[in-house]
């Protein structure tokens, strides 16, 4: 290793023994230590190599860097997820797994489910902002996640939830839907509910793969 390379080594192998970094804590990306320590790219890399092959740190592709601990490090990961997940990425996992759903809900799915999800597209059709609308839209997508009765899968769909409300979804949905899309979601989530109260899960299924891919085109022009 060359001398900044030590450097480099040495100030995250302190930082980490003091305790700056505990275990599952992310580390500064690689332009920010650059641009603290005053040294390459190359330099930062060097030492994050290291320091990897020493299971001092472990690095996760779309995460970041963090220190070794691996539940920590797993909790960390999973906590960041969201913040690192493009619309686009949103859209893929959501056509995944929603359409899926629509089988689990027409099986376990309980009166109770279906008057939820009922009083969400009601309160949709009510909202008056766009902000409210798509609260109650995405809280009717959590309500079918929630009627499928499977703890793995709803806890998957509040990944997918947090990330709707990370702040590039956000902005995407407001420049992207017109009173004319608003009407076609309304329409379509009608649609869905009343598919999924019947128990069709064919219907319900197609009703939801439908809607995705209207949300996905008008999004991202897919």
């Amino acid at each position: 290793m060359q001398r900044s390379d030590h450097n480099v080594r040495d100030y995250l192998t302190s930082a980490i023994d003091r305790g700056a970094f505990a275990p599952g804590a992310r580390l500064p990306t690689e332009r920010e230590l650059c641009e603290q320590l005053a040294v390459s790219r190359s330099a930062v890399r060097n030492a994050l190599a290291v320091l990897e092959g020493e299971g001092r740190i472990v690095r996760i592709a779309g995460s970041g860097t963090y220190v070794s601990g691996a539940e920590a490090n797993t909790n960390a990961a999973i906590r960041d997820l969201p913040m690192v997940t493009s619309p686009a990425q949103v859209m893929e996992a959501r056509l995944t797994i929603e359409p899926q759903l629509a089988q689990l809900v027409a099986s376990n799915g309980t009166a109770a489910d279906f008057a939820a999800m009922q009083r969400c597209h009601e309160a949709g059709v009510a909202a008056k902002t766009l902000e409210e609308f798509e609260t109650w839209d995405a809280a009717l997508h959590e309500v079918i996640a929630e009627a499928a009765r499977n703890p793995l899968v709803v806890e998957a769909y509040n990944l997918i939830t947090r990330a709707r409300d990370h702040g590039e979804w956000g902005a995407l949905k407001k420049r992207s839907l017109t009173p004319e899309r608003r009407a076609q979601y309304e329409a379509d989530h009608e649609r869905i509910v009343a598919a999924l109260r019947q128990r069709d899960a064919d219907l319900g299924e197609q009703e939801l793969r439908k809607h995705l891919l209207r949300v996905r085109s008008n999004l991202l022009g897919l």
